[in-house]
């Protein structure tokens, strides 16, 4: 059995050989998604959390949800347990729009593509 100054010495041995990968600020890719697979799951994930917020904040139960949103109960639960490979950007984008809530879309070069040669 190690003493407490030999196990603190083997945990920051431990420590120092952990290698850190910077992340690429798009969870989806650092998983290894390819960029524009990605890029899709982003956008769907960010809509669908900001429609799961949307519901919870205007204390609807999932029937009234399914109400407002013009789907089914069934639909509403994919939705709140996070099921984002039933819903396309479309779908996301209306159901937003039945709850009131207005989506902008802002698009930006990436800073690679912003490179001049």
């Amino acid at each position: 059995m190690l003493g407490p100054a030999q196990a603190r010495e083997e945990l920051s041995n431990h420590i120092m050989k952990l290698k850190m990968t910077r992340s690429t600020g798009n969870v989806f890719r650092d998983l290894g998604f390819r960029p524009e697979e990605a890029e899709h799951l982003r956008i769907r994930s960010d809509l669908l959390i900001h429609l799961q917020k949307a519901i919870a904040s205007q204390g609807l139960k999932q029937a009234e949800a399914a109400k407002r949103l013009g789907v089914t109960q069934p639909r509403v639960s994919d939705l709140v347990r996070g099921r984002i490979d039933l819903f396309s950007v479309d779908s996301l984008i209306d159901m937003l729009a039945r709850l009131g809530i207005r989506v902008r879309i802002v698009i930006s070069g990436s800073k690679r593509s912003a490179r001049v040669a």
